[in-house]
Parts: C-alpha cells; structure tokens; sequence
C-alpha cells in the first residue's frame, strides 16, 4: 500500500470518528434538530481532525501529520 494511500485512510478514519462522536454530542447535549446536527459534527470534525500528507523528499516518500492542538509538524513514516 503506498504512503498516499495510507495518509488518506487515516485522515478518513479520524475525521469518521469524530464525526460520530462529536454528532452523538451534539444531540444529545443541544437543541439542534434537523440537518443541522450533522452538519455542526462535520464542521467541527473538518476543522479537529488531523492532516495527514505523503511527501517524497531526498530520503524517499514519508508520511507527515499535522493537528491542531500539536506544535508543528510530526513525521508518522
């Protein structure tokens, strides 16, 4: 599997799972009803959800994460 393949299966996992749970919270805690739900849950999954990126750089393809509540940028591969 390659490394680009990889970077979007992570950040489609993490952003499916907060979009649950954050969907579950919202209705559970606020009175929004309606389309309204899922769409706060994709917003604020959008903007929590970490990036995940594959680079080629001199050493070869790796895959690089960046989040929201991390300083900087991180190298997963």
């Amino acid at each position: 599997m390659s490394l680009k393949t990889k970077a979007f299966i992570y950040q489609l996992l993490s952003f499916a799972v907060l979009f649950i749970l954050i969907r579950f919270l919202v209705d559970a805690y606020t009175n929004l009803e309606g389309f309204w739900v899922p769409l706060t849950a994709f917003i604020a999954g959008t903007i929590l959800a970490p990036q995940f990126q594959a680079v080629k750089t001199n050493e070869g393809e790796k895959l690089f994460m960046k989040w929201i509540f991390m300083k900087g940028i991180k190298e997963i591969k």
